[in-house]
């Protein structure tokens, strides 16, 4: 099982979607299409996606901090 960090490639905005995308095996635009959808829904999704980008490390500074 692979830690969850941003990739470095094949990120649109904060890398939020790839992340997941690569954690959950499913491709990136999956789910950000899922992100999306789940927009038009009530709930804090857009905060959720915030809190992700400035808690979850980069994939470089994942990679150093596991060494």
């Amino acid at each position: 099982m692979t830690a969850l960090a941003r990739p470095t490639h094949g990120r649109m905005f904060g890398g939020v979607c790839a992340a997941l995308a690569q954690r959950f095996h499913t491709s990136a635009t999956t789910m950000r299409v899922i992100f999306v959808v789940s927009c038009l829904l009530p709930g804090p999704q857009f905060l959720l996606y915030l809190a992700l980008w400035a808690l979850l490390p980069s994939e470089g500074k994942a990679r150093q901090a596991a060494w």
